[in-house]
């Protein structure tokens, strides 16, 4: 058994463990390849567990862009047949040093029920819980009507600044265990606008006197996504927009061929949930939101 920091070679094995025990996730190796040959960044890790050529278990961090105190988030995933090995405190241990050196004042990581007590070893707590769903694009209903003076845009269609200074809002008042601030434009355009992993051409606005009063944004390829921010502006709430979005989307994914989309909401957060409820999204897994302070 080796553990260390994770090479080229070990993304299609990555991309296999996650297909097989945690697709929702939607780990593709487009954005593997992207994390592992773009230049280092702090708190940014990405460890592998490799028995006998095979990969078994991985982990990542990275730091929340934007959060203030500056928080940072990690993921880690063992293969069933090899817990209990102690790979998992190994690969944690791994992402906590990587965050700590960055300055991180915490962890956050969403993690199976059953791994709470197992966690709590290393002084993480609940704070809530955040429920996974999944749909099939070609079963996403009719879309809905849309307001007069609205238009429907890619978010590829875009002048990028015009995302980002919704972005900015809708971090600032999304529900979260971080307190996100503001994101410098030029972090935000490698972070998010021109990573490799975004669908940008599958990501849809709303558009009303020349301002993005809607949008939502994914990741992953042709063959899943991941729908990682939907977010209304305040005065425009309300008025189905989200839904709008998420629909026209979802559309759009069909048409491009995709079969799986996946999307993520804290217990609690009433009105996105509904939202995906009534887009067809079926819950597939609930994870307890752990923090650990450092």
């Amino acid at each position: 058994m080796e553990i260390r920091p994770a090479e080229p070679g070990d993304i299609e094995g990555a991309v296999a463990l996650h297909d097989a025990h945690a697709p929702y996730l939607v780990v593709t190796a487009t954005a593997l390849r992207h994390r592992l040959e773009a230049p280092a960044v702090p708190g940014r890790g990405t460890f592998a567990a490799v028995d006998a050529g095979v990969v078994v278990g991985w982990a990542t961090s990275a730091l929340i862009a934007g959060s203030d105190l500056l928080d940072g988030q990690l993921r880690v995933l063992v293969h069933p047949e090899h817990r209990g090995r102690g790979i998992g405190a190994k690969l944690l241990e791994a992402t906590h040093e990587e965050l700590r050196s960055a300055g991180a004042t915490s962890a956050r990581v969403f993690a199976d029920p059953s791994s709470v007590e197992w966690a709590a070893q290393w002084g993480y707590q609940q704070t809530r819980q955040v429920h996974y769903a999944g749909i099939d694009p070609r079963k996403a209903p009719d879309l809905p009507g849309v307001p007069s003076g609205v238009e429907l845009m890619p978010l590829d269609q875009l002048e990028p600044r015009k995302v980002y200074e919704a972005d900015e809002v809708a971090q600032r008042t999304k529900p979260g265990d971080a307190k996100i601030t503001s994101r410098p434009y030029d972090d935000w355009l490698r972070g998010v606008w021109t990573s490799p992993g975004m669908v940008l051409d599958l990501s849809m606005a709303a558009v009303f006197q020349d301002q993005v009063i809607a949008f939502t944004l994914g990741n992953g390829d042709r063959r899943k996504i991941w729908s990682q921010m939907t977010a209304t502006m305040p005065d425009y709430r309300g008025r189905g927009l989200a839904r709008l979005v998420k629909c026209a989307a979802l559309h759009r994914a069909a048409d491009a061929g995709v079969q799986a989309a996946y999307t993520a909401n804290y217990d609690g957060n009433t009105p996105m949930i509904a939202v995906n409820e009534w887009l067809g999204y079926y819950r597939i897994a609930t994870h307890a939101v752990l923090i650990c302070p450092f």
